[in-house]
Parts: structure tokens; sequence; C-alpha cells
């Protein structure tokens, strides 16, 4: 049990939203706005997504190639990676597309001012419980430890992670996170065990191919804290957090490069993923970017 117990409203800003093209009074946007910006989590509890009849065979865990994670699936280019059976393929597109047009319309009734700013948009089917990736991976690949997200082969430069889940479970199961402090305390506990930054190892791992872009000493410190989190068991079991159950048929919106998050149990999720450069930020000075330049007095990029 967690020595420091977080409080529901500190982490969460719940929201009552039934349709994801609801008009929304201005107050609550701003008040989502705020509170996502802050590292909130925004919870929809009666905003749900709804699978045609036909859809809920894909709700397996062999409909996933095997060795996969998820299913993926790229809107911009319709793009779909992961299905194990060529003849669900099309059912899945149809079903991906039209989870990423319900995203679209939920951000530009409650968060306009992304609307035309978010992009590199992906999205993904989750099928299998919580647990299966947790038995038999490593400590940083164990996402029921609290973290916060970094890519170690895309480096993201900055930019921001903004990502909605929804809880598509058939059966009713909960998805349980566990949800952390904000970041600016999570930065000053787990900056000093990062590792110092080396510009020729950027380069290198750039011009091997093992990142897909230049990391940044901003993604290297990223990468820092997410492994530090992760390996620090005193943190992990005692420091200040929240279990949050978020029942089928909700959904919930965070930047998961901002919020300390773990995923203990559930199953079958619909996620997507944004990208968002941080000047398209009501308050840039809340992102990680700049909370971490703050404390180290350098410019990171």
């Amino acid at each position: 049990m967690a020595e420091q117990q977080l409080e529901f409203d500190e982490v969460i800003e719940t929201l009552p939203l039934h349709s994801w093209s609801e008009n929304v009074p201005h107050s609550v946007q701003q008040n989502a706005l705020t509170s996502l910006e802050l590292g909130k989590v925004l919870y929809l509890p009666e905003l749900s997504f709804s699978l045609m009849p036909e859809e809920q065979k894909l709700l397996r865990e062999d409909a996933v190639k095997a060795g996969r994670k998820n299913i993926s699936y790229r809107p911009d280019e319709h793009k779909i990676a992961g299905v194990a059976l060529q003849s669900d393929e099309e059912l899945v597109h149809v079903l991906m597309q039209r989870y990423y047009e319900h995203c679209q319309q939920l951000i530009e009734h409650l968060l306009p001012i992304y609307t035309e700013v978010l992009h590199t948009p992906v999205n993904s089917l989750r099928v299998h419980p919580v647990t299966t990736w947790k038995t038999g991976n490593s400590w940083r690949k164990d996402d029921s430890r609290l973290h916060v997200d970094a890519f170690p082969s895309r480096p993201i430069q900055g930019q921001r992670i903004l990502r909605i889940f929804t809880n598509i479970n058939p059966a009713g199961e909960p998805r349980v996170w566990r949800v952390g402090d904000k970041f600016p305390q999570i930065a000053d506990q787990f900056l000093p065990a990062t590792r110092s930054y080396s510009r020729i190892n950027s380069w290198l791992q750039h011009k091997l191919g093992i990142t897909k872009s230049r990391r940044t000493h901003y993604d290297h410190l990223m990468l820092g804290l997410h492994d530090a989190m992760k390996a620090n068991q005193q943190y992990q079991q005692q420091g200040a957090q929240l279990e949050v159950q978020f029942p089928a048929g909700s959904t919930w919106i965070c930047y998961s490069d901002q919020t300390p998050h773990a995923a203990m149990s559930g199953q079958f999720m619909l996620e997507q993923t944004y990208l968002l450069p941080i000047s398209k930020m009501a308050s840039p000075e809340n992102s990680p970017l700049k909370v971490l330049e703050n404390k180290l007095d350098k410019a990171l990029l």
C-alpha cells in the first residue's frame, strides 16, 4: 500500500459527456484543457464506444499476431499492422477508422484548440489481459509499474504524447490503473538517477538506425525518468499514487509523457495516440520539456 495516498480529485477531472460529438460549454472546455495540461487524467465515465455485432469477434487474443502486444492502425496511411488473420483485416480497418473519427470529434468539441495541431495519429486495439505482458518481460517493459511514456527508438524531441483510452470489455471488467504524482515532483525525485547525455552517442544511434531521429537531451532524460521510476521498487510500492478503476464503457484522456501511470488489470481496450508541438499548448510552461529546462537551467533541444 502506498504511504502517500493521493486524493481522487488531485489526479482525476471527471467530465459528464455522453456523446463524442456533444456540444461542450466553453467553461467546461477551459477546465478540461487546464486540467489536462497540468497532468490530470480527464475521466469521461459515460462516454462509451459501441462495437458492431460482427466486430465483437475481434475481441479475442488470437486476433493479434503472435508476439505482438496489439493491433495498430495509422489513419493517415490507412495502414494496419498486427492482425493475425487476413480475413479480419477489413473488419479491423472499419472498426479502428471509426474509433479514430470519434476521437477526432471529441477533440473538436472538448479540446478545440488542438483540432488543427495534433498530428501523427496512431490507434491500437489491445485484446490481451494486462497481466499477459507482465510475465516474461523485462522490468523496462512492465507497464504495471508507474512510469511516464518515452519512446526508445522514436525520439519526439519535446513534443507531447496525448492519448485517449476507451474500455470496450464486453464482460464489464474495469481497466485498473495506478496514477502518480505531478510531473515536477517526479522530476525532483528521479532526475538525480538519470545518466549523463552524450551527443556522440545520440549521433551514432541515429546513424546506425537504432533511433529513427536524433535523440535529444530531452529524449534522453525522459527515457532516464521512465527507467528510474520503473526500477525503484520503494517508489512503486510507497510513492504518492492512487488506484483508479475505469469501468467498461468509459473513456479517459491524459498526456502520458507527463502523467505517471501503471496498468494493473483489465482486457480489451481501444487507444488513440497523437503528438502535439508544445508551442500549440495553451500553457507550454507545464510541458515536461519546460519543467525539465527550468529545473536544470539549460536548453534540452
